[in-house]
């Protein structure tokens, strides 16, 4: 590439990047993202309560569950910085033993 066409492509990502993250951002932490985050949520623990599980099982997953939907934290997993955490199969067979209320040897 030439410096003219260089400069011409810093100018365009200079005027988009910025209209772009405003967006990303609104929609992530605007007050309808919020709004539904809210009831995914409190759906999710109601469910569970509901299933029969305990406050403590409740609170437990409900907690894995929004940190699933913790899009920093996904990203900061999927490039390596999230090490040290349990994998999503050990979490998934965590959730089919306290929904199915069956022993972890029976799953």
């Amino acid at each position: 590439m030439d410096p003219e066409q260089v400069k011409e492509l810093l100018g365009l990502f200079s005027e988009k990047i910025p209209v772009l993250l405003n967006s990303l951002t609104d929609v992530l932490y605007g007050k309808a993202s919020a709004e539904k985050y809210g009831q995914a949520v409190a759906n999710f623990y109601r469910t569970l309560k509901d299933s029969g599980m305990t406050d403590e099982q409740a609170f437990r997953l409900t907690e894995q569950y929004m940190s699933s939907l913790n899009l920093g934290k996904m990203i900061a997993q999927a490039v390596g910085s999230g090490r040290g955490h349990r994998g999503d199969d050990e979490n998934r067979r965590e959730i089919r033993v306290k929904v199915k209320g069956k022993d972890e040897d029976d799953v």
